[in-house]
Parts: structure tokens; sequence; C-alpha cells
């Protein structure tokens, strides 16, 4: 009577076509990933934008004009991290009307700093970069103003 041969286990083929279809799927969720998070950074920057914009406006309300920077600020990092009745400083009144105890600054990784000018207060100039198309924005360099976000 002859032996019947039992076979136990996975064939090299086998374990290979296994092996393949978990890398394409680790690649496309890594790939997914990235992507998720660039598009959580951008809508951080719009956001950061208009909160911003709206300090801006009390600001203005207020103060009867927009903070006069004649050069180029960088917001969010020292010494401008702070807006108060005074403009952007690195450290607000603790008696005055603070309008943003703390500037956000930009997401990093991508983008570029977030950038003010006004030079006599009547209008302001902000400037930030979006990484890819976000809240109707294609990718690049943005500039925000009174008037809205272009």
């Amino acid at each position: 009577m002859a032996k019947k041969l039992i076979k136990n286990g996975f064939t090299l083929i086998e374990l290979l076509v296994v092996i393949a279809i978990i890398a394409l799927l680790t690649t496309i969720a890594v790939v997914s990933l990235n992507n998720a998070r660039q598009k959580s950074r951008d809508a951080g920057r719009i956001s950061n934008v208009k909160q911003i914009q709206t300090a801006l406006e009390l600001y203005f309300a207020d103060q009867n004009g927009y903070p006069v920077e004649a050069l180029a600020v960088t917001l969010g990092v020292s010494p401008n991290d702070c807006f108060d009745e005074d403009g952007f400083v690195d450290i607000c009144d603790a008696g005055g009307t603070t309008y943003m105890g703390t500037v956000p600054a930009n997401p990093t990784p991508g983008g570029a700093a977030y950038s003010y000018t006004s030079t006599d207060g009547s209008t302001y100039s902000m400037t930030f970069t979006l990484e890819g198309a976000t809240g109707g924005l294609a990718a690049g360099a943005h500039t925000a103003t009174p008037s809205g976000i272009q």
C-alpha cells in the first residue's frame, strides 16, 4: 500500500503573493495618510488666516486703523507672537486689550510663514502659502486683505 503524501503549510508562491498584496495595501495607506496630513495643514492655515483677519477687524474697530508695519513682519514667532492694542508684539500688556494671546504660526512642514504689512493703517496685506488646493484656493502663495482671501 502506497503512503499518501500529506501537504502542510503554504508554497513559496502563495507566500510571495500575500506579501506583495500586503506591501501594496501598505503603500496605498501611507500615500493616503500623507495626503490627509497635507490637507489638514492647509485647512489649518486657512483657519489661522481667518482668525488673524477677525482679530485685525476688532483692532480696526477699536483703533480706527490696522497696525502699521511698513516692513513685512513674520507672524506667530517672536517678537510678533502676541496681538494687542500696540499691534503685533512679543508680550501682550496685562492691562490692555488683547486681540490674540498667541498669534498662530504656519504649521510645518510645508507652506511659508505668515507675513503681514500695512503702510498707512487703512488696509493690510497678509501672505501665506498652501501646499495643495484647499477650500476653493489653488496651491501656492495667497494674499489676505480686508476684502478677503485671494
